[in-house]
């Protein structure tokens, strides 16, 4: 408990102790009426003077509002034990609601323990301890065993293990080398490193990451948004329909030559209002979403907003992008074919002309050739996109990328029929031979199909910008019903549109990919999910959903957290009106006294918020 807790539950201690010791005496007015104040006074101050200070800035109708008045109007009904419980119950309910939220805040933002304190940098011999904002780019720092790595770098020298479980919910160490990329947020948890910094701490992984956490819960889900109108105008009706219940019986009884019970009439009314305090609602969706939020992000799932996790629960059709998010982007060199030069000097040419690309097999042809590329030879460099690279290596004209490549250039090639990523080579407009690149299914891929299956999945649908061969390859053994390939980037949104086009409209279209090349079909779909891979910048910026751990079958775990969450927030929602409506009928017929309005309020609340709290229990989904 914090400080103010401790000092609430203090005067909650204290108001109890009064509170039965007055029970048990029998004492005349007025002193009746001063010492009963004295214990009202203990566990109400705050309430009450938050109520007047509501009333001044015209922000009259809330739960301080309700509760003001239902207890002082029962003390003018001389009802001063029920005025101090019902004060004292309510000041229970929230210091509850205030401790549950502490504790699912303090489970979440254990993960802003990947925030370090300082980078360490040698001078002299020695190292110095700065602030992580002050270094600069290109520095070599030095993380020692047990420190968190504060900065994304390169390693450049040592060997060790990585705890990255903060940000990937994994416990599996990652090993780390000379010449690795290494992320911030990691724990170093062996050998000494020495890492040359690659971004400034802002824009390194650790921060990018704590400030999606921290703002998650500023982008609030359609359910929030409505709690939040719902008591904007509940309140005020309650109000005046308590009024109005104290006023218009016993003005009708009058009438009709009745008793009018204006006392029997006015203790229904604040009966109504202690009923009708929509506590359980405001308090409890936000804590479910914010619960589910902070559940997911344990288990390496970072959704970005409240609207992306109810979003997520509506999903029904999936499109998956292929090279990096089904397979594992790693490809092999497994066969050059009819090359007219030697296959290690077509690898070569190859491997050249690709030197500037990032992709995978670039990176795949670089690994093959396995020597240092001399750049000098290279110049010219164009890079065609969904085509492939023409470029002058050593003076000659090299063009290596697929078939339309060979088509547009009017050179005739020869067809493969291997399944793999086929790579043509052509030197001064003559065709040289191919060269088969294949890539590798993850692991878990064809599991994680299956579960999305399971979960009702309408659709799951492909788009690469592979041959059909290797698409449907790799399509049939993952069992995905339908594929599209050999896309561009605005082919892909365009088979996105159709999808989006003849959906049912409570169905949600997501879109998993890597979150570089995908980015104009990951803004198009309803939610975008990216394979973070240990903290990819691009990814982290463009989807609403970010695996950090590239594993595919963290998508239906994330689905079945935000249905968990959504049928949380469903349960409360129908549970909190369903008692209230039945409390407040029984109130108005006379059938309910004080007490069963302090269950439908802070009993009510009470068990919404034990519900909610439910949401951050999602390992074991």
């Amino acid at each position: 408990m914090n400080k103010k807790q401790k000092k609430m539950l203090a005067r909650i201690v204290v108001a109890i102790a009064l509170l039965v010791i007055l029970s048990l005496l029998k004492i005349n007015e007025p002193l009746n009426f001063i010492l009963y104040m004295i214990p009202y006074g203990v566990i109400g101050y705050d309430i009450l003077l938050k109520a007047v200070h509501g009333i001044k800035n015209k922000q009259v109708f809330d739960e301080n509002f309700l509760m003001a008045i239902a207890t002082v109007g029962a003390i003018c009904l001389a009802d001063y034990k029920e005025a101090v419980a019902v004060m004292l119950f309510y000041q229970i309910g929230e210091l509850f609601q205030s401790y549950a939220v502490g504790k699912s805040r303090q489970n979440i933002t254990s993960l802003m323990d990947i925030r370090p304190d300082y980078a360490n940098i040698e001078e002299n011999g020695t190292l110095k301890q700065v602030d992580p904002d002050d270094v600069e780019v290109g520095t070599i720092i030095t993380v020692v065993p047990g420190e968190k790595v504060p900065i994304d770098g390169i390693v450049v020298e040592g060997e060790s293990d990585l705890n990255t479980s903060a940000l990937t919910g994994e416990s599996v160490p990652r090993e780390v080398k000379v010449g690795d990329e290494i992320i911030s947020g990691c724990i170093n948890m062996s050998g000494v490193l020495k890492i040359k910094t690659t971004k400034e701490f802002g824009e390194s992984t650790v921060s990018k990451v704590l400030e999606l956490v921290e703002n998650a819960s500023s982008l609030k889900s359609k359910s929030e948004n409505f709690i939040s109108k719902f008591a904007h105008y509940y309140t005020p009706i309650v109000c005046y329909s308590a009024l109005a219940l104290a006023i218009l019986p016993p003005l009708a009884l009058t009438l009709m030559g009745k008793p009018a019970q204006f006392v029997d009439w006015l203790y229904r009314a604040l009966t109504f209002l202690v009923i009708s305090c929509p506590c359980a609602l405001v308090i409890s969706i936000p804590l479910s979403f914010f619960a589910g939020i902070g559940g997911a992000s344990k288990e390496g799932i970072l959704i970005k907003g409240s609207n992306y996790l109810e979003t997520l629960s509506q999903v029904k059709y999936i499109v998956f992008d292929k090279t990096g998010t089904v397979t594992k982007g790693i490809f092999e060199v497994n066969g050059v074919h009819h090359s007219k030069l030697a296959q290690d000097l077509l690898i070569e040419y190859a491997a050249h002309a690709e030197n500037y690309s990032n992709h995978p097999i670039a990176k795949s042809l670089k690994r093959a050739y396995g020597k240092e590329i001399d750049e000098s030879r290279i110049s010219d460099v164009k890079e065609i996109g969904g085509y492939g690279i023409t470029c002058k290596i050593d003076g000659k004209d090299i063009a290596v990328g697929n078939d339309k490549l060979m088509k547009m250039m009017n050179i005739e090639y020869a067809d493969c029929h291997s399944v793999g990523t086929i790579i043509h080579v052509a030197i001064n407009n003559e065709y040289a031979g191919h060269i088969v690149i294949s890539d590798v299914i993850k692991e878990h891929a064809q599991e994680a199909i299956e579960q999305l299956h399971k979960l009702g999945m309408k659709r799951l649908v492909m788009l690469t910008g592979d041959s059909d061969k290797v698409a449907r390859d790799v399509a049939s053994k993952l069992n995905v019903e339908e594929v599209h390939s050999q896309l561009l980037p605005a082919d892909k949104v365009a088979e996105v549109e159709k999808i989006l086009a003849n959906k049912n409209p409570d169905d949600k279209v997501a879109f998993v990919g890597d979150g570089i090349n995908d980015a104009p079909v990951l803004s198009r779909v309803d939610i975008g999910i990216a394979m973070g891979g240990l903290g990819s910048d691009a990814a982290i910026e463009a989807a609403d959903v970010v695996l950090m751990d590239d594993d595919l079958l963290k998508i239906s775990k994330a689905i079945k957290i935000s249905r968990k969450c959504l049928r949380i927030v469903h349960e409360n929602i129908y549970f909190a009106i369903g008692v209230k409506i039945i409390c407040l009928l029984l109130t108005a017929l006379g059938k309910a006294n004080m007490w069963v309005g302090i269950f439908a309020d802070v009993g009510v609340m009470v068990i919404a918020v034990l519900n909610a709290i439910r949401a951050l229990m999602v390992k074991n989904l």
